[in-house]
């Protein structure tokens, strides 16, 4: 096999152990010269625990520390764990898009969801989320447990006749998530991100007897480990008296480390090959492994990266990014400056308050008896060298301005407004003072984008993460109950309260502007009782659907109504149809009729002028006559018609009134009739 690299003659003479912790106290240093003190002062103020280094005045009596810090990173805290569990599935699997069963999918997010629940992994989260605000940088390490799981079972005796009641067990491995305090966890100082580090530790106090059970059970080597020395930066509680007896500080170290160390601390042969079968033909110098060591020097643990995917068994993300950094910029950290305002406010105040409040007296001690002591309380008896007016006089120090209160507040509010936390008082107060709508929303929108913010970091780099080295470890250890497959994890987080409640009030107020009858009604109420936290939501929104589907022989009704009107449109557009065509008709016929009225009247005037004619002169003059009252009939008509074609017209005098014609018509033929004689018989 061929090698990148040449043997370090003095590494033979290092341990692996003492490579290890030779790293370990490196990155400790760093962290405790640039994080530890700021660190243990974000837990004091988020703890409301006081320390003498945290007062700004050496004048300052009072030790109050404001509530605000603390609000402001449960706020932040709860409304990212209602987003990410509030609605129950907090995680999704998806399969390969060539697969069309979703059987297994759907196995492996219940079977997963179940383990989850089992070991109280929503729990450990939540932690997570806590140190994450609080210190910047959430960290939890994913633990591997084989645990006994029992389950009430009966069993037939004496041939079948019996059942014996009693417990089953059966050996069961359980993945588990353990939060990390920041000063047990330690990290290459260069790296950014787990995977970037040439390797992360664990450095912790446990329990003896935890290390003596693994023991037992072969997982750590059957040393002698005895309790370790004491060390309060490794406490979480370093306020708290130390409890010294039967712990064990336990280092795991989960990263690269040289081969031939590794190599040298394996004392089976066959580990030894499996390592350089692992690595294949080209051998790197570092090799991924895992290193336990206790107490600072007992090792106890060396093997190279058990994990089918050879990653890292500890997942963590930063609340807020810092660039170019691990450790992140936390709730606490972003209302420091705030915080301290407001302390010192209310530490001002509090310490005027004593001098105000309380009575106090100017005494004149030549007057007073030798050993006398002029302290002041209930029952008081003070004895004086003369008048007690000239000897004693009351005095205060005056009144407390006022404008403290306003000063309080506004720095309550500039707490809030770094942090992104809405107080109990109400949204109007808080994050609006003015209480309109546009000013609420426009601050609602802020605040969620915040959040949403923060809570795309957790999913992409601790909760997809920590789900996806689950599955693959129960993959790997339990084979029977998780099938091996290449599966794609989601997160399934939602909106948090304050985001929903924002919704919901956006929601009922569309609503409001439709009708009942509208398609989209049904929709708006179904999305309004999803964004609900009720704990019958989901049958609720069943109901609704299957009430908005009908009946068979509902819809069975509405197809024999549907076809009624089709039918019914369908003869009325016949109806139309054969009208339209009886008035195109009608209209032909008027205008043939029309057509043919000049011809007659012209051929009725040709009769009434040649009708009853005499002859000789008499006949030329009777014709030409009866021209002449033709003419003028004929032109008395025309004018007639042109002033009503003048005036108002309609459709009845558009076109030329029958009657109008037969009384033109019977007026002609009246020219050529003589009129009877009254002496004619």
């Amino acid at each position: 096999m061929s090698e990148l690299y040449e043997a370090d003659p003095l590494m033979a003479e290092e341990s692996i152990e003492d490579w290890v912790i030779t790293k370990c106290e490196d990155w400790r240093d760093h962290y405790e010269s640039n994080y530890s003190y700021r660190f243990d002062e974000y837990y004091r103020l988020w703890r409301g625990i006081w320390d003498p280094a945290d007062s700004d005045r050496a004048s300052e009596r009072s030790r109050i520390i404001s509530p605000a810090l603390q609000q402001a990173v449960e706020s932040n805290v709860a409304e990212l764990e209602e987003a990410t569990f509030g609605r129950g599935k907090w995680f999704d699997v998806s399969d390969n898009l060539g697969d069309t069963n979703r059987q297994d999918v759907l196995f492996l997010r219940n079977k997963l969801t179940e383990d989850f629940e089992d070991c109280k992994v929503r729990k450990a989260v939540a932690e997570c989320l806590i140190n994450a605000a609080v210190f910047g940088t959430g960290v939890g390490e994913i633990v591997i447990e084989e645990m006994k799981e029992m389950a009430p079972a009966t069993q037939p005796i004496m041939g079948g006749d019996l059942q014996a009641v009693g417990v089953s067990m059966r050996d069961r491995v359980k993945v588990k998530l353990k939060p990390v305090m920041p000063q047990n966890f330690l990290i290459d100082p260069v790296a950014t991100s787990v995977e970037d580090a040439m390797g992360v530790a664990v450095d912790e106090f446990v329990s003896l007897h935890q290390v003596e059970l693994l023991q037992e059970q072969g997982v750590y080597k059957d040393v002698l480990v005895g309790p370790s020395a004491p060390d309060t930066d490794l406490e979480p509680d370093q306020d708290l008296t130390i409890y010294q007896d039967y712990k064990v500080r336990l280092t795991k170290y989960y990263g690269l480390v040289p081969r031939e160390l590794l190599e040298s601390a394996l004392e089976d042969e066959e580990e030894e090959e499996l390592v350089q079968e692992e690595e294949g033909e080209t051998k790197s110098r570092y090799v991924e492994a895992v290193v336990v060591v206790a107490n600072g020097g007992v090792l106890l643990k060396a093997e190279a990266n058990p994990y089918m995917m050879q990653d890292r068994p500890v997942v963590a993300f930063p609340w807020d990014v810092v660039p170019g950094r691990f450790w992140g910029r936390g709730v606490c950290e972003k209302g420091y400056n705030s915080q301290k305002a407001l302390d010192t406010e209310l530490r001002a105040r509090i310490d005027a308050l004593s001098l105000t409040v309380h009575p106090m007296l100017a005494v004149d001690a030549t007057r007073l008896p030798r050993g006398a002591k002029p302290e002041i309380r209930p029952g008081k008896m003070i004895l004086t060298s003369g008048d007690p007016r000239e000897v004693l006089q009351p005095f205060n120090f005056g009144s407390v301005n006022q404008i403290t209160f306003t000063q309080a507040a506004a720095l309550q509010q500039m707490v809030q407004q770094a942090t992104g936390a809405v107080d109990s008082a109400g949204i109007a107060g808080s994050v609006n003072g003015e209480a309109t709508a546009a000013g609420i929303s426009m601050s609602l929108g802020a605040i969620i984008k915040r959040h949403k913010r923060t809570l795309i970091n957790f999913q992409q780099s601790f909760l997809i993460p920590f789900v996806k080295k689950a599955a693959y470890r129960y993959m790997q250890f339990d084979p029977e109950n998780y099938p091996v497959s290449d599966y794609k994890f989601n997160a399934s987080s939602t909106l948090g309260i304050i985001a929903r409640e924002y919704e919901v009030t956006q929601l009922v107020q569309l609503l409001q502007t439709m009708k009942q009858d509208s398609p989209m009604y049904s929709t708006l109420v179904q999305s309004i009782v999803d964004n609900m936290n009720l704990s019958n939501r989901e049958e609720l929104i069943a109901a609704m659907q299957q009430a908005a589907q009908p009946s068979p022989e509902q819809a069975q009704a509405a197809q024999a109504l549907q076809q009624a009107q089709l039918a019914f449109q369908q003869s009325q557009t016949a109806a139309l149809s054969a009208q339209a065509k009886e008035s195109s008709a009608r209209a032909v016929k008027l205008a043939v009729e029309a057509n043919a009225v000049p011809q007659e009247l012209e051929i009725d005037r040709i009769n009434a002028i040649t009708r009853n004619l005499k002859e000789g002169d008499a006949e030329d003059k009777e014709f030409e006559r009866r021209m002449k009252v033709a003419n003028t009939l004929l032109k008395k008509r025309e004018i007639e018609g042109k002033e009503n074609a003048n005036g108002q017209r309609t459709t009845e005098t558009t076109q030329p009134n029958r009657q109008e014609l037969r009384g033109q018509m019977e007026a002609l033929r009246s020219v050529g009739t003589e009129t009877p004689r009254p002496n004619q018989t």
